[in-house]
């Protein structure tokens, strides 16, 4: 495992960090749960191998990642690695919910303390509540009483606001932000990714697969990439050419997962790409973008719709034909339009997607191709 340099903070993290957005999960009464063994087991083996940083969040898996990171971290596990999470901007309605909040989640993962604690997704309308709020008073107040050690903000939102948070967030000493070869030019983007490398900022990269989406991206993009490379390998070393970044994080479901990760870490750093390499990512994106696909990462946050329809299934299955069959879409889902048909257009979910998706839009195309 190779380590960096976190920005200003004094510590070296593994550039691989794990993800506990997307743990291996089984079903119980028609739901799906964490797979606490086989979750348990996957954190502890990448902490064994090198690994030094987990990250997990109030939301994730509904509610469940934060007391499950909690136990894997249990038995001399949590002195090993830097601990990783986020105040959950959505619940944040007054200045006395950073408190409330902040306990809770130590509460749920049985630590005193957290190493690093990040405003969760903001964009515009939640950084006016960290104003309106106080929360960055809020949160050097908790690291002065030794709650958490650095502070941080994760982001979805266009360049413009990321800058002026960069510029207003006094103490900021890290954030994490989307990027991959595709999103060079989405949200922060890779004049966000220079600006916080300018300002000392340590930087963690999230959906460097896009979701599991770079995984098997579309034939033509594939085509495109580093001759010799799967495309798990190219995705995540074009990450790691970047000197300015500090780690990037894996949502590491599988046992596999987990082994080809790690032994790509180990073997890319800052620079290592030939120029002809890198002039392979420009190729993959310019393809990518004939495609018109929609950018829908399966984060699943858009759960929240009264009609529970599994908008990102929807996504998944039109993307297979978007560009081509259509044929293709109604052999993944053959009731797709009845499903976007039950749409109410009550606009949560758009509320609620960090790419910022017009998801009611989207529908409408979707109901306009058949």
């Amino acid at each position: 495992m190779k380590y960096r340099e976190f920005g200003k903070t004094g510590c070296k993290v593994s550039s691989l960090g794990f993800g506990a957005m997307r743990m291996p999960t089984v079903e119980i009464d028609g739901k799906k749960v964490i797979d606490e063994e086989k979750a348990i087991a996957l954190i502890r083996r990448a902490i064994d191998s090198g690994v030094n940083y987990v990250d997990t969040a109030y939301f994730y898996h509904d509610g469940e990642s934060e007391c499950l990171v909690g136990k894997a971290l249990k038995d001399g596990y949590r002195e090993k690695t830097y601990l990783a999470t986020k105040l959950p901007m959505g619940h944040v309605k007054c200045a006395e919910d950073f408190d409330r909040l902040l306990d809770e989640q130590l509460s749920k993962l049985d630590v005193e303390y957290v190493d690093f604690y990040l405003f969760h997704a903001l964009n515009r309308d939640h950084w006016e509540k960290v104003k309106e709020f106080g929360l960055i008073e809020k949160m050097k107040k908790a690291k002065a009483d030794g709650k958490i050690r650095h502070m941080g903000f994760s982001f979805h939102d266009d360049l413009e606001i990321f800058e002026t948070i960069m510029e207003e967030y006094d103490g900021c000493e890290f954030c994490q932000i989307q990027f991959n070869y595709l999103d060079t030019d989405y949200q922060a983007g890779i004049e966000g990714l220079r600006l916080a490398a300018e300002k000392g900022i340590g930087l963690v990269i999230m959906e460097p697969l896009l979701g599991g989406g770079l995984v098997a991206p579309h034939e033509s993009v594939k085509a495109c990439l580093p001759e010799g490379m799967s495309t798990v390998e190219a995705a995540l070393s074009y990450i790691w050419n970047y000197p300015e970044v500090s780690l990037l994080l894996s949502g590491m479901g599988t046992e596999e997962q987990l082994t080809e990760n790690m032994a790509l870490a180990d073997k890319y750093e800052a620079s290592s790409l030939t120029k002809e390499q890198e002039n392979c990512f420009i190729e993959a994106k310019k393809a990518h973008a004939k495609l018109g696909l929609i950018p829908c990462t399966g984060c699943n946050y858009c759960s929240v719709c009264p009609e529970e329809i599994a908008i990102p299934e929807v996504f998944s299955a039109f993307n297979l034909g978007a560009s081509e069959d259509r044929r293709k879409v109604k052999e993944a889902m053959p009731d797709i339009e009845d499903r976007v048909r039950k749409c109410a257009d009550c606009g949560a979910c758009e509320k609620m997607c960090p790419q910022n998706i017009e998801i009611r839009k989207m529908f409408k195309r979707i109901r306009d191709s058949f």
